[in-house]
């Protein structure tokens, strides 16, 4: 059986990643980062399916999170400049 967390921790990573150039994307891949940590203990723990799943969507919230840090700076610069 496939974990249902893993499932819904994809699904939370591709919403946040479709919403990205909105100001809640970071809210919901956090949310997607805690379901993607569950379900890998599920999974270790159970013997459920879906390790992949988890993976996945741990690597796409996690690859945001990295971006809207590194992005921070810039967009620091762009206000304090007037632009």
């Amino acid at each position: 059986m496939v974990n249902k967390l893993a499932v819904a921790s994809l699904l939370l990573s591709l919403l946040a990643l479709g919403g990205m150039f909105g100001f809640g994307f970071i809210s919901v891949a956090v949310f997607g980062v805690g379901a993607g940590h569950v379900a890998l203990q599920q999974i270790k723990c159970r013997g459920d399916r879906g390790r992949g799943l988890a993976l996945v969507s741990l690597a796409i919230c996690y690859l945001m999170g990295t971006w809207a840090l590194l992005s921070v700076p810039s967009l620091l610069f762009a206000f304090a400049s007037g632009s």
